[in-house]
């Protein structure tokens, strides 16, 4: 078993670590178009709509619209088949291994809000936006861990996923209860059908994919008209994909992980990069920058991330609720805390929520988003290049 799960984190680690480069320069070719003669072109392709359907019946969204709430649905159904694994059977399955990344994943989720908060305490409505510094990007801090290879033990490598993880989780459950708009109660209704009909597949122990995806599909429609943000249906759908503990068992849950997260890591997340990081830089200045909401994000994911995963893990560890990772020491910790402060995707994701429709903060998220995770990403790695030795 426990090669098992080593493997599957070794195979898991390796994906994400791959796909953060790719991330990383969809995100830069993004802000290099936006910025050119071709910045028209692609904001005028971004807010085109494409129907499917008919008039009547169908949907009508703009590209912008279906990749996030279309195919972020898929990210955010195979997040959660990840979530599912490591709370069946992988490192989170465990006790006192999860202890310690669950409760410095709350420590940096609090303190990054509350910054946030305080910063923007008397603009009133840019409150909205808390929850913005609050999510660790997988693939990019993984990404950027991984530059460091051997450097960094396996036991930091694994409390930095499994951080990443449980903070997904925090933020389906923040955009689940404080990014809904105003609910329409029979697609509500329709959306808690879908879901019974799925559990009732599930109880019955249907494995095959089919029947799981075709409800799956009304699910969606029914959750984007219900008001609830759509990819929560992801989520929904995730939770009812069965899977066994022992390795000899057919999982349906393993094999659509396996299948669709590479597709997610190297399509769906650089092509949400791509769309979202695009952000006209002329008319920014140093000022700019210090305006609530991009400052709040700043100050949050890079100052609030580190201080506060640090702080409840320490105190966890001291207090001995927690084991601190072995072959490790706090200095190397705290690097990997920085690591944390890495929110791109997740962030970039809930600031479209947060300011839907609202360019000025939209430009003001995307600043904040990039200039915070760049800096936690830049600061973290020539930290640990320094106090860790090449073996």
């Amino acid at each position: 078993m426990v090669t098992y799960i080593t493997g599957a984190f070794r195979w898991f680690f390796k994906l994400e670590a791959a796909s953060g480069l790719v991330l990383l320069i969809a995100a830069v070719i993004a802000l290099i178009i936006s910025n050119s003669n071709l910045s028209g072109y692609y904001f005028s392709i971004l807010n085109a709509h494409i129907l499917i359907g008919t008039i009547n019946f169908g949907l009508n969204l703009s590209v912008l619209h279906w990749i996030n709430d279309a195919l972020m649905a898929v990210f955010f159904f195979v997040v959660t088949l990840e979530i599912k694994r490591e709370f069946i059977q992988g490192e989170l399955s465990k006790p006192k291994q999860a202890l310690l990344p669950i409760i410095g994943a709350v420590g940096g989720m609090a303190l990054p809000a509350l910054i946030y908060v305080i910063i923007n305490f008397e603009t009133g409505y840019t409150l909205r936006g808390w929850a913005i510094p609050s999510a660790t990007d997988i693939a990019f801090s993984i990404g950027v861990l991984s530059l460091l290879g051997s450097r960094i033990p396996i036991s930091l490598k694994v409390f930095l996923t499994a951080l990443a993880i449980i903070d997904d989780l925090g933020a389906i459950i923040i955009i689940a209860f404080f990014y809904s708009t105003e609910l329409q109660y029979t697609y509500l209704l329709l959306m808690l059908g879908s879901f019974i009909a799925l559990l009732i597949i599930n109880k019955l122990g249907i494995k095959k994919l089919a029947p799981y995806l075709l409800v799956g599909l009304f699910l969606w429609h029914f959750t984007h008209g219900s008001g609830i943000h759509s990819t929560i249906s992801g989520v929904l759908l995730a939770t009812v994909i069965p899977h066994r503990k022992h390795e000899k068992d057919y999982s349906l849950l393993l094999k659509l992980e396996h299948v669709l997260s590479p597709y997610v890591a190297y399509g769906i997340m650089p092509l949400f990069a791509f769309a979202n990081a695009g952000v006209v830089l002329n008319n920014i200045t140093f000022n700019s920058l210090l305006s609530p909401v991009p400052f709040g994000i700043l100050c949050g994911l890079f100052f609030g991330k580190q201080i506060g995963v640090f702080l409840f893990s320490f105190l966890s560890v001291k207090l001995k609720i927690a084991e601190m990772p072995s072959n490790s020491n706090w200095i190397k910790f705290y690097g990997v805390g920085i690591l944390t402060g890495i929110g791109f995707t997740m962030s970039l994701f809930v600031g479209n929520l947060a300011f839907a429709n609202i360019s000025g903060d939209l430009d003001g998220v995307k600043i904040g988003v990039l200039t915070g995770s760049f800096l936690s990403a830049f600061v973290g790695y020539f930290m640990l290049l320094i106090v860790t030795k090449k073996k």
